[in-house]
């Protein structure tokens, strides 16, 4: 394996896609606290509420397949300055819905452009470095999404505290940053040599690899953790449970975002010398831990113990999780790959806050995160199934 360059992290590239990345985190973990806020201004019940992400995500299901295929065609740079410039300009027109309809609808349209974001930001970190390389810069990435998630949060949280329109302008960061993408990143693009239905069928050959499905089917059971239990219904736990504020719930968010930062900041050297096989396993016992613990804590102080299992689970496991991605993708195909993970993403994304939400008109917030801790197991037997790494 290749040796890590010093200053790696400074790399005019990286940092580029860390701006990339915080788009990524900044549609979902800015709006976060203000959910119980939107439920009183639009008049929706707690069962209803996980719209406000699901019409965010909902596009990138069928969006960020697409723009990969344009992307592995034609070029990663044009793709993602479209995809910022859309997310840029319709974010803002959310703050001006007059009803719950218009709202999800602007969240669609913004969500269009979120779509492509979070696959070409992993596909260009894996056309750009390889080996050991490779695995710190998917850990620089997970630090960048623990970031996203820990400032965003607190920054949508006192917003909204002012008033529930102003974290919604928060998406015009990428209208600037989509010049940046233009002027300083400098990405190899694939190239074209190949006719299209060779790369459709060789695309189609490495998708149905045992392996690929494997990781295909932990991604969504992952995101049905992190988009039900802990995005949609953390912010409600802690509501109705403590009376917290929505700046509360953002600095709670901030302090399991930190827990996330530290744990990337290791992923790399564990991987090294555990394997990324057992590092997934520990991060999945770590989530499990997490869902139990959280309907239980006993005070808001309390709440941080399982938040900081949480947030660790989540820094080991997805750098491990993008690395193995990366690896079994070759360059020219490398962006459907990624795009197919991320569309599994975004059905998670998706359909986590509606199945949660089923799960809590009939049960209560108990049983949601009961049911957290049951897709947890479920994604602990699939790891044992992977070879080991």
């Amino acid at each position: 394996m290749n040796k890590i360059r010093p200053g790696l992290y400074r790399d005019k590239n990286m940092l580029v896609i860390y701006g990339v990345t915080m788009m990524v985190i900044l549609g979902v973990s800015s709006i976060m606290p203000t959910l119980p806020l939107l439920m009183q201004r639009f008049d929706v019940e707690a069962g209803g509420i996980g719209w406000v992400m699901s019409a965010f995500t909902l596009p990138g299901i069928f969006f960020a397949l697409l723009a990969a295929v344009l992307a592995d065609r034609f070029g990663r740079k044009r793709v993602l300055i479209t995809a910022l410039l859309f997310f840029g300009l319709f974010g803002p027109a959310c703050a001006f819905a007059e009803n719950y309809s218009q709202l999800l609808f602007f969240r669609f349209l913004q969500g269009m452009g979120a779509g492509p974001l979070g696959v070409l930001n992993a596909t260009i970190l894996g056309d750009l470095y390889e080996g050991r390389e490779r695995m710190a810069a998917m850990g620089y990435l997970a630090a960048t999404l623990a970031f996203g998630t820990a400032f965003f949060p607190a920054v949508g949280g006192w917003l909204a505290a002012a008033h529930w329109h102003y974290p919604f302008f928060l998406p015009l960061l990428a209208l600037p940053l989509a010049l940046a993408v233009g002027l300083f990143l400098d990405n190899p693009e694939p190239g074209r040599g190949e006719a299209f239905r060779d790369y459709l069928r060789a695309a189609l050959e490495t998708i149905s690899e045992r392996r690929v499905l494997l990781i295909f089917c932990l991604s969504l059971l992952t995101f049905l953790v992190l988009y039900g239990p802990y995005v949609t219904y953390l912010p409600i736990l802690m509501a109705t449970k403590f009376g917290s504020t929505p700046a509360q719930i953002g600095n709670m968010a901030l302090f399991s975002s930190a827990a996330m930062a530290l744990a990337s900041s290791q992923a790399g050297r564990l991987a090294e010398r555990f394997g990324l096989r057992r590092l997934l396993l520990f991060s999945v016992v770590l989530y499990f831990a997490a869902m139990a613990l959280m309907p239980h804590a006993p005070s808001y102080i309390w709440l941080a113990v399982p938040l900081a299992f949480f947030g660790a689970g989540q820094g080991f496991y997805l750098p491990a999780l993008l690395t193995m991605l990366a690896e079994l993708a070759p360059t020219e195909r490398r962006a459907v790959i990624m795009a197919v993970n991320g569309m599994i993403l975004r059905m998670g994304q998706t359909l986590a806050p509606l199945l949660m939400g089923l799960v809590y008109s009939l049960g209560g917030l108990n049983q949601v995160y009961i049911t957290g801790a049951a897709i947890c197991v479920l994604m602990f037997l699939l790891a044992l199934r992977l070879r080991k790494h």
